[in-house]
């Protein structure tokens, strides 16, 4: 191995500089990169570059355009009703929410000095003081009573109506003081107070469209479908208040023409792209790459209700036939982690990292496949763009089944009318699923028996009382341990082979410095613009 950097591209320093920001020591950074192929001089002349872009100081000033991936007449700057990226970017740049989860996952004080409880049932909420919407009016409980309150109205159609149920009520102890009652012990809720629909609103707000929050930009135009101009909010209530001066956002659906936006200059950040894109964006000095460790991931489920997935055996065989590898570098080129067939990634607290990781290994499979009597039978798999590279895996699939004399057809539907027609409904098909921030949220809404989306019709006593046990403890270490079992069940019970947790990808102007990745999503978890700035 010479010292020359040979391989080494625009996505390997992305990956080095996003490793950094989560805070990587030198020797594990210059592991990561000696395991890549790269020699320990050369891995420091990189690491000497990724820690320089790093330590530049922001400057103040400049307006930016920005373009994420989806866009219709029913964008709305209701952060209750917010459904997309595009929403969650304006809400995230007009609003607060009392907690935000930071880069390391860790759930942190936003609008709330404190939120604290002894019993995980009844939480204290201490508001920040001296702290103003756009309109002028200061921040009180009533605020934080009103937008809590409405995610419990089926008048207004919050899209957190099933995680908000579980308040009972909220009431004003004084003007900075609420008090958050729960139907039942709940440790998690300071962190689901901080997912985007959370972010509070003025008290008895009605018209939305104006954007009236308490957040670093303040909204100047606002057409749903088009775009948005926001300017920066200059009584903002941080101390770093945002360093543009001002940005617009919209959206353009097609990928290509997103990337060439960005590589022409015309727009600073474009969102979401595929790793195809990858080609052409990793040597060409006019696009950055910045690359989000998400939780994110497109999952086989087989169902244990249906054939062929009600026969022992079926559905772990599946989990073994799945080359990780080839989807990894071949699919995702490299922009993905190797998962273990449950949903909680390497980047949370709770993930279990003593659980073996499961192997490809096709032979063991083919016993599997000839004990349930399935390996004569052609099995149909149901994939469609919609859900993110499902086509690609279902080949790398179909190619490892032909070797071990196993006939699988791919059911290539289109996108529209997937998630209403073959999701969940087919008896072997692809799921996508964005990432969650705890394992409660994903276990709820993914395994329990009664869950509107389990996959694979996975029911279980025992893990559905788990759930319900490790929700209301305070003990960190007993969560933990809770976690990590039900982790181990799903990973080797349920019907859902979970193989990698992907990156998202977006595409950014060189002169676009500051971001910081983030579990809630790419775009910094869709807060760049406050975090943001241009190079001079």
């Amino acid at each position: 191995m010479s010292d020359k950097i040979t391989n080494w591209t625009r996505t390997d320093d992305a990956m080095v500089e996003n490793a950094i920001r989560r805070g990587a020591n030198r020797r594990e950074l210059l592991q990561m990169m000696m395991m890549g192929g790269v020699a320990a001089l050369a891995g420091s002349t990189i690491l000497g570059r990724a820690t320089s872009a790093l330590a530049a100081e922001p400057v103040k000033g400049g307006f930016i355009k920005a373009a994420g991936f989806s866009a219709s007449t029913a964008d709305t700057l209701d952060p209750a009703k917010a459904s997309n990226a595009t929403d969650y970017v304006r809400c995230s740049a007009f609003y607060n929410r009392l907690t935000f989860i930071d880069g390391n996952g860790e759930t942190t004080m936003e609008l709330a000095e404190s939120i604290e409880s002894d019993t995980a049932e009844v939480w204290i909420v201490k508001l920040r003081k001296g702290v103003t919407f756009h309109d002028g009016k200061s921040l009180t409980s009533a605020d934080v009573i009103f937008s809590l309150k409405r995610h419990l109205d089926p008048a207004v159609g919050s899209k957190v109506n099933a995680l908000a149920k579980q308040i009972t009520d909220v009431k004003a102890i004084d003007d900075t003081t609420v008090e958050i009652t729960l139907e039942a012990p709940n440790a998690d809720l300071p962190t689901i107070l901080a997912l985007h629909h959370f972010m509070i609103v003025a008290d008895g707000t009605t018209d939305f469209s104006k954007g009236n929050g308490t957040g670093p930009f303040v909204c100047k135009e606002f057409q749903p479908g088009v775009r948005s101009i926001a300017a920066r909010n200059e009584n903002f209530w941080k101390e770093q208040g945002p360093h543009l001066d001002s940005f617009e956002f919209f959206a353009i659906s097609d990928e290509s023409a997103r990337m060439n936006a960005v590589l022409s200059g015309d727009i600073q950040l474009g969102a979401n792209l595929n790793p195809r894109s990858l080609r052409v964006l990793e040597n060409n000095p006019a696009a950055g790459l910045f690359i989000s460790k998400l939780g994110t991931y497109t999952n086989l489920n087989v169902r244990l209700d249906m054939a062929p997935g009600d026969k022992q055996g079926v559905a772990e065989g599946f989990k073994y036939l799945i080359n990780r590898e080839v989807i990894q570098k071949s699919v995702l080129r490299g922009l993905a982690e190797i998962a273990n067939d449950h949903p909680v990634p390497d980047t949370n607290k709770y993930h279990n990292a003593e659980l073996k990781q499961r192997e490809f290994d096709p032979e063991r499979a083919k016993s599997l496949f000839e004990k349930a009597g399935v390996l004569g039978q052609e099995i149909r798999i149901t994939a469609a763009e919609a859900a993110s590279s499902s086509l690609d895996y279902a080949m790398v699939v179909q190619q490892a089944a032909s070797e071990i004399g196993l006939k699988v057809a791919i059911n290539r539907v289109p996108s529209d009318g997937y998630w209403s027609n073959h999701w969940i409904k087919d008896a072997v098909h692809f799921g996508n699923i964005n990432a969650r921030p705890t394992p409660d949220i994903l276990f709820s809404l993914l395994y329990k028996s009664d869950a509107a989306w389990n996959e694979s019709g996975y029911k279980s006593e025992k893990f559905d009382s788990m759930l319900l046990e490790a929700r209301g403890l305070l003990d960190e270490g007993k969560r933990k341990d809770i976690y990590g079992e039900m982790q181990a069940m799903v990973s080797n019970e349920a019907g859902t082979a979970i193989p990698v947790f992907m990156s998202n990808v977006d595409a950014v102007s060189p002169k676009l410095k500051g971001l910081v990745a983030n579990p809630l999503g790419g775009m910094m978890g869709y807060t760049f613009p406050e975090y943001a700035w241009l190079e001079a």
